[in-house]
């Protein structure tokens, strides 16, 4: 096992368990207080089960950004609009375990009651979501630190011209080119745009990124590429976010050539 795969997967760890000491926290804080009527409960009561619904609510909101994130490019839909609509999913069941609580777990509100019950545990997950994407972004941007004296620090290639046609929030991450009509669709690891461009022009402005055009109206990143689907003689590219990208028969020797395949 190599020193970097430790070395992150120490870093998930020491994070999962800073992320629940903060929920565990956070649902002291609100046994404390009583949320929802819950005051009247016993304190060992309420910790028991504000605590438990901290960790349920991470469980259920911490992997939408995640999931926005890679999912967008699949939909063609922007990743805040599955953000949006990941909160209002999971805000459902988060609903009724609050309501469930030792009072009222017989006792079932009416529509209006529901409706604005279910309203205040979505705004709340919202933010935490929110919170949690600003956190995950942080992160991301964190700068490294420099490598160690003895070794000279390589130079910066110049990023590729195509890159700067795309807006700062698909960051440079780039997965594959798309040809539609008279555009070309670029898929980032963050989202996806579409840009006014031939294909081969497009693919002329790609230097210092290896990848192929594996077809007509795609190219793809050679890091992208997560997997290889075979169906009789057509095959096809299954990248990291689960887009797939059709390979020509014209291309498929010089792609077994190259070890793509």
């Amino acid at each position: 096992m190599s020193e970097l795969t430790l070395s992150t997967r120490a870093a998930v760890t020491r994070r999962l368990l800073i992320d629940l000491a903060v929920m565990t926290a956070i649902g002291v804080v609100l046994a404390l207080i009583g949320p929802f009527g819950s005051f009247q409960d016993p304190l060992p009561v309420r910790l028991l089960w504000w605590v438990s619904l901290a960790w349920v609510g991470y469980a259920l909101y911490s992997p939408i950004d995640w999931l926005a994130k890679r999912l967008a490019p699949v939909l063609a839909l922007p990743a805040w609009a599955l953000r949006v609509v990941g909160v209002l999913v999971s805000s459902a069941p988060m609903a009724v375990l609050v309501w469930m609580l030792p009072r009222d777990a017989w006792h079932w509100p009416g529509l209006d009651l529901a409706l604005t019950h279910y309203a205040y545990v979505a705004i709340i997950g919202g933010l935490i979501t929110l919170v949690n994407t600003l956190v995950q972004r942080s992160s991301a941007n964190t700068v490294q630190p420099p490598p160690a004296a003895t070794e000279p620090e390589p130079q910066s290639a110049p990023q590729p011209r195509f890159l700067e046609r795309l807006p700062a929030h698909l960051g440079s991450d780039l997965m594959a080119l798309e040809m539609e009509d008279h555009y070309v669709r670029a898929h980032t690891a963050l989202g996806s745009e579409l840009v006014l461009m031939r294909m081969r022009d497009a693919v002329a402005e790609l230097d210092g990124i290896e990848g192929e055009q594996v077809h007509r109206s795609w190219w793809v990143a050679r890091g992208a590429v997560g997997d290889v689907q075979r169906d009789g003689r057509n095959v096809r590219l299954i990248l990291e976010n689960g887009l797939e990208a059709p390979v020509s028969r014209a291309n498929v020797a010089a792609l077994k050539e190259r070890g793509w395949i």
